[in-house]
């Protein structure tokens, strides 16, 4: 039986097991524990960030983070729209809206000239949004500076979902620690993995302070169970945050794993006529968290989906990249500013299988399917 090759698969160190153990041994099984402190302080010394709170996934973290700045039902609330609907959803839960920007060529991520104009005409209506949810997409950072630029002339407070770019480098530093408050994944297919699970980081320990409270029920420091206002169960368990611990010791080990597969691709498929790779923006290292590119159907013979589908027949899986959140029926009356570049790369875009646990074997199966993709085409319309 022909052995799949799939998108992106955890990979497990040698560390994480011990620390799972330790957890069992000490039977600290439920939320909060040592492994959780441990992990927090640990995560904010690889990310350069002064506070952390584990938390149950990165979706938890944005909503913690929507809340902790205020927004309300009613508000409107600016946000990347080429990303999964993870980024937005968080939104909705408060009642607030959603207006997506499109993204750029450069780096895939939203477009800070888009979000400046926006800003423009919003100031000058008197309507500013309550925040910018600014995503790092596939690994690589959005251009910060012009864009926390933006932010800090309207006074609208900045988050960053770094949900996908743990261990990607802007100007020196992690995507994540520039705006008020940052959130990362540790969902199962990311670059390192908690099984699920996610982080939210600040400057201000007030700011994680409450985070941690409301995500453990917003419970009052009393003997008995007392509340004055609603929270969440949204804290990580510290058994997953063992696992944490112990992969964090090989984000760079997955890191260079995965620029690695996105170097091999290249270098075997970047030749083909309509293959274009994500490109890697100058100020900035991207992981390659996966690995993406564009499929011009005109001179390469055949469409993304074609290709996916072909791929799938030999038991090799591949996505189309995220549809814009402006094309989602749940968003349709949502506005968008912009939005061609979106479509586009949610048109033609393709990404192939990226995980730090490829062998070579695998990767020159991917590449020889899509290349055999390319060769039949070529063939058929010769014929």
């Amino acid at each position: 039986m022909t052995k799949p090759i799939l998108l992106s698969t955890p990979h497990m160190g040698d560390r994480e097991l011990e620390f799972v153990k330790e957890a069992f041994d000490t039977n600290w099984i439920a939320p909060i524990g040592p492994h959780v402190d441990a992990f927090e302080q640990e995560f904010c010394q690889v990310v350069g960030a002064r506070h952390a709170a584990a938390v149950s996934s990165g979706t938890a973290a944005l909503h913690l983070a929507l809340r902790l700045i205020g927004v309300e039902s009613g508000d409107e609330v600016f946000c990347s729209s080429f990303t999964f609907i993870a980024t937005a959803s968080p939104i909705t839960y408060l009642g607030a809206k959603p207006v997506f920007i499109d993204s750029d060529r450069t780096s895939w991520n939203m477009n800070p000239d888009l979000l400046r104009e926006a800003l423009e005409r919003r100031a000058r209506s008197g309507k500013l949004p309550k925040a910018v949810v600014l995503v790092h997409l596939y690994g690589q950072s959005a251009d910060i500076d012009p864009i926390v630029a933006a932010c800090s002339a309207y006074q609208v407070p900045l988050i960053e979902d770094a949900a996908e770019s743990l261990g990607a480098i802007y100007k020196g530093r992690s995507p994540g620690t520039f705006g008020c408050i940052g959130i990362y994944s540790f969902n199962g297919n990311k670059i390192i993995t908690t099984s699920g699970g996610g982080m939210l980081v600040a400057d201000d320990s007030q700011l994680v302070s409450k985070a941690r409270f409301l995500a453990t029920q917003a419970r009052d420091p009393a003997p008995h169970y007392q509340h004055s206002e609603i929270g969440y169960n949204y804290r990580l368990s510290n058994v997953l945050a063992g696992i944490g611990r112990g992969q964090l010791r090989v984000l760079g080990d997955r890191v260079a794993a995965r620029r690695h597969n996105f170097e091999v691709y290249q270098q075997a498929l970047g030749s083909l006529p309509g293959i274009e790779f994500m490109p890697e923006a100058t100020f900035g290292r991207a992981t390659r968290w996966l690995t993406c590119l564009t499929i011009n159907p005109i001179t390469f013979g055949a469409d993304r989906e074609q290709v996916r589908l072909a791929l799938a027949k030999q038991q090799i899986e591949a996505r189309p990249v995220w549809k814009p959140l402006h094309l989602q029926p749940v968003f349709a009356n949502c506005e968008c500013i912009g939005g061609a570049i979106a479509e586009d790369l949610f048109k033609w875009g393709l990404c192939l299988p990226s995980g730090s646990n490829l062998t070579i074997e695998d990767l020159e199966r991917v590449i020889q399917a899509i290349a055999e993709i390319h060769q039949r085409t070529v063939q058929t319309h010769a014929n």
